[in-house]
């Protein structure tokens, strides 16, 4: 089964609208269809975003509901290498560690040219839409 790592953005854009390829993806966490990778970094990333006032269209309570769910069906990756900062943002850097750490070939994300350089580690930054599409290929 494919890992993936699923950036902060992605679930920002699931949480504000039902329309789109982030809020499909969020709908097959846990199916089977893949697994995710998070880190307590990762984690307490999602929170604080996701938590900002106005950041989402739901109760800070909901919200809390989807990052458990998250962490209930997630793997938990443990990073025990720390080589930053090697991509423009040190934040994007701490979910390339999650990836690395868990091997996962793809960070879902729509900011795939601040993770061009992940690449040299063998992973590749994807759209949800993209991977979704992925998915959905033939073995």
């Amino acid at each position: 089964m494919v890992r993936v790592v699923i950036d902060t953005n992605v679930l920002v854009a699931a949480l504000r609208s039902r329309l789109g390829a982030s809020f499909m993806l969020l709908q097959r966490v846990g199916t089977g269809a893949f697994q995710h990778a998070l880190t307590v970094p990762l984690v307490m990333e999602y929170e604080d975003v996701l938590l900002r006032p106005g950041m989402v269209y739901l109760a800070p309570g909901a919200v809390q509901d989807v990052i458990d769910y998250l962490c209930t069906t997630g793997i938990d990756q443990a990073v025990h290498f720390l080589w930053r900062p090697l991509l423009p943002d040190p934040k994007d850097d701490m979910v390339l560690e999650a990836a690395v750490g868990a091997g996962c070939p793809w960070i879902i994300t729509f900011n795939t040219r601040d993770f061009a350089a992940a690449s040299g580690l063998g992973v590749t930054a994807i759209k949800p839409a993209d991977f979704l599409k992925l998915l959905e290929r033939p073995r």
